[in-house]
């Protein structure tokens, strides 16, 4: 699962963080409302825990633009407004759950899972980059129709490069996404789990999809230029 955490108090985002984490998924923190509301609208999260005061945008404005703009996912609040009024607002404006501070990390990890097992929302599971398509649901991945057959953790990393399509990511983020933090920095695992998925991906095909940033990282993207085999197959004449 993955979760963003909003929160602008350095201590006690580092805490949630810490502690998701050691559930074994995957947490993302911001301290800023107008970035979280821009992370949480453009990248795939299951789930977000929100604080109601931040800068930028307060948690309240961040809660109302989302729900606005369809995203269904659940939203845990966690701020130090205790009044009844504020849990009345939060929750009509499209909160899933309330915490006040203090806190105990047992009851929002209780609470977390909780919602965490609410069915998910009908939104498309598929992830599209040119004519790949990698469907998270059934953990299928095609290209031009065809399927390519992945272990799982080069589905992993390619479900990650996908998530961040036209972005490049670096090396520590794929290998903390994909392994955790147990991992051996100096380690070249990242690399030799590229260097499969492009023999996978990109061999047969006149475009390549995966490329190299040297001295960065990786990046997934569909730029135009040379036709898939599907297509090509579509604009050639046929014989009379």
């Amino acid at each position: 699962m993955r979760i963003l955490v909003i929160e602008d108090d350095p201590t006690v985002g580092q805490y949630v963080r810490r502690g998701l984490e050691e559930q074994r998924w995957s947490v993302d923190l911001v301290a800023d409302g107008e970035e979280g509301e821009r992370r949480a609208g453009s990248e795939a999260y299951d789930l977000i825990v929100l604080d109601m005061r931040l800068p930028g945008k307060s948690g309240l404005q961040v809660l109302h633009a989302l729900r606005a703009r369809g995203f269904e996912r659940p939203v845990l609040v966690l701020t130090a407004q205790d009044a009844v009024d504020a849990k009345v607002t939060a929750l009509r404006a499209g909160a899933d759950d309330y915490v006040t501070k203090p806190f105990a990390f047992e009851e929002l990890l209780a609470r977390v899972e909780a919602l965490a097992r609410r069915p998910r929302s009908l939104a498309s599971p598929t992830l599209n980059v040119g004519d790949l398509v990698l469907d998270q649901a059934t953990r299928e991945v095609r290209r031009d129709g065809e399927l390519i057959e992945l272990t799982p953790k080069e589905f992993t990393v390619l479900e990650y490069l996908m998530r961040h399509s036209g972005r490049v990511m670096s090396r520590t983020l794929i290998t903390e996404y994909a392994w955790g933090y147990h991992f051996d920095p100096g380690t070249n695992i990242v690399d030799v789990v590229i260097n499969h998925l492009r023999k996978k991906v990109d061999a047969g095909h006149g475009k390549r999809l995966i490329t190299t940033v040297r001295g960065v990282g990786y990046m997934i993207k569909d730029d135009g230029g040379i036709e898939s085999r599907s297509t090509r197959r579509s604009r050639e004449p046929k014989e009379q």
